[in-house]
């Protein structure tokens, strides 16, 4: 490997510097949100956060300025790189609130947002001040788009082959426009007429249980980005469950599914294709995964005899396990209920959902439906292949935005992506067990964390140890980037010390 030059890390400081300072301007929505409702303490936390990130974001520009083209390989670097920046400079506000027991608990809650999980360390939820709740979920809205996203729509300006390599390291592939910048916008155009439909739909449901009207639009708005976002942060510490609402419920799994799709398949539905939402390889294996793992858990519960209605029974079953399978964490049951009444069979079916996910190129983690879908044709044109004559030449197709021949090349990278996730939830689990958690426990939580989902068994919380916090956030680094950029990180750093 060669060593980096001057001139590389410039160009890595440069383009990390502009995506901390495009976190750092985030923070202005919370902070006048603090003043508007006369938080003066949040917005002093804020204040400090705000300066501290522009100063690192607008320091780096200024010291690493350059002409140099982004290549790939600063690309990655730099993707892993302001992640971890953007991390650790917005844990400042959080831990300055109060509410987190340690800046590493602080550190952990940002993570947690930005990747879309969902856990969270944050003591007394209930009680947090609007400004700072509305950061939660800026930070989960923001990274289920991307904060590279954000920077390529709002600061990036260049049309340059390069930008895709920011576009890709952060786990998106498909392009919706040639353009990545132009790409970039309609994602976040997406995201943006999503975010009106669903906040008013969810404040009138919100208004008809009785809520304030300023407190039931804050609660839509933030349900909705973590929903949209398959987050799972909620302002209230019994997540979805605290609203008691069926109707309510229904709107969440609408709009955390919309979320999980691929953000070509949208577009591809507002341009008029709206037979790809029914072609889509993705969407089809989602569909069928989907209605495994729910018969599985609900042959758990049957026996269980938890649920003796059906109505229960179904409800329960059917939200946890899609909000599990969009990776986006919303529950209706105590953490602790899934370990003493919905018992292993349950539990290892949402483990197998988190451990799939939804659609790539979405706000979704986990292994992602198409990587299931090619590995099973894979299997199916390799029997097929084994069984025909020598002769005859077996070929698979999928559907995914245009029809597809199933290359040799594309299996080994799927492969490879998989096998990553199935070894780090390998690696979490044992974490969890070394720690002094049951293996279900470990599993269940562990796998939610590597897969970027949120849900929670009771494993996750402020006194869980210092170690298995880092674990935790660590993984959820490792799921959201999809592991290239990290390795490029890593590999970067052994260049700079042993590179030739």
């Amino acid at each position: 490997m060669l060593r980096p030059s001057v001139d590389d890390h410039r160009v890595v400081g440069l383009y990390t510097g502009k995506i901390v300072s495009g976190v750092g301007l985030l923070m202005i929505v919370p902070l006048v949100t603090a003043l508007v409702f006369r938080e003066w303490d949040t917005a002093i936390d804020f204040g400090i956060g705000l300066t501290v990130c522009l100063a690192v974001g607008l320091g780096l520009q200024a010291l690493c300025r350059t002409s140099d083209e982004l290549q790939r390989r600063h690309g990655l670097v730099v993707v892993s790189a302001s992640w971890i920046l953007a991390t650790a400079l917005g844990a400042i506000p959080l831990y300055l609130s109060g509410h987190m027991g340690s800046y590493l608990d602080a550190v952990f809650d940002v993570m947690s947002g930005l990747t879309t999980t969902g856990l969270y360390l944050m003591q007394d939820l209930d009680h947090v001040s609007n400004g700072l709740n509305m950061w939660r979920f800026i930070l989960t809205f923001a990274g289920g788009q991307g904060i590279v996203v954000i920077a390529l729509t709002f600061l990036f300006k260049g049309v340059g082959g390069g930008l895709y390599h920011l576009y890709s390291g952060e786990g998106k592939e498909d392009r919706l426009l040639p353009n990545v910048v132009h790409t970039a916008r309609v994602i976040w155009l997406i995201s943006l007429g999503w975010l009106a439909v669903g906040t008013t739909a969810l404040t009138i449901g919100a208004l008809a249980l009785g809520q304030a009207p300023v407190r039931a639009f804050l609660h839509s708005l933030w349900v909705f980005m973590g929903a949209f976002s398959t987050g799972g942060f909620a302002p209230q510490s019994y997540n979805t469950f605290w609203y008691h609402s069926l109707a309510f419920e229904i709107m969440c799994i609408i709009i955390f599914v919309a979320g999980s799709l691929n953000f070509a398949v949208h577009w591809a539905v507002w341009t008029g294709e709206r037979s790809e939402l029914r072609r889509n390889v993705e969407t089809r294996s989602f569909a069928v995964t989907l209605g495994i793992f729910t018969l599985i858990a609900a042959i758990g519960l049957a026996r269980s005899g938890v649920y003796t209605d059906a109505l229960p029974l179904v409800r329960k079953t059917f939200y946890l396990l899609i909000s599990g399978h969009t990776t986006t964490g919303f529950g209706t049951v105590y953490s602790r209920a899934l370990v003493t009444q919905w018992g292993p069979l349950a539990m290892l079916a949402i483990i197998g959902t988190m451990v799939i996910g939804a659609s790539s190129c979405s706000t979704a983690g986990g292994i992602k439906g198409i990587r299931i879908a090619i590995i099973t044709k894979a299997f199916v044109q390799e029997a097929r292949r084994m069984l025909g004559p020598d002769s005859a030449v077996v070929t698979s197709r999928y559907h995914h935005l245009k029809n597809r021949v199933l290359q040799d090349a594309t299996i080994r990278s799927v492969l490879l992506i998989t096998v990553a996730f199935l070894t780090l939830h390998a690696i979490v689990t044992m974490a969890g067990v070394l720690a002094g958690y049951p293996f279900i426990e470990a599993a269940f939580d562990g796998v939610s964390a590597a897969s970027n989902t949120g849900l929670s068994c009771g494993v996750v919380s402020p006194s869980m140890p210092g170690a298995l916090k880092a674990v935790y956030v660590v993984a959820m680094w490792l799921g959201r980037m999809e592991f290239l950029a990290v390795f490029a990180l890593f590999g970067w750093l052994w260049s700079v010390v042993r590179g030739r």
